[in-house]
């Protein structure tokens, strides 16, 4: 199991992209929260599987580029989320 962080920019916010990534998170095993940053990004942190998060910081990315227009994607292995159930919206 890992966790991951990752922060998304580019037209992120107001145009329901944490929703899609909640959304992307029901096909896929893993657990976590997405919130909005003050600086306009959202950052992702999501525990799973290796290959499950990969594929799922994947798929956010293919599946938004175009509707989010995400500029940029950054992710860092992290600690792992305590007391957290399923995929949830922050903030």
């Amino acid at each position: 199991m890992i966790s991951k962080r990752a922060i998304f920019e580019g037209r992120v916010q107001g145009v329901g992209f944490r929703y899609a990534v909640k959304d992307i998170a029901k096909g896929f095993d893993v657990i976590g929260w997405a919130k909005n940053l003050t600086d306009g990004s959202v950052e992702v942190h999501i525990n799973g599987e290796r290959e499950e998060v990969e594929e799922f910081l994947k798929e956010i990315a293919e599946e938004s580029a175009m509707a989010h227009n995400i500029k940029n994607m950054y992710d860092s292995e992290t600690e792992l989320l305590q007391n957290v159930n399923g995929f949830v919206i922050l903030g």
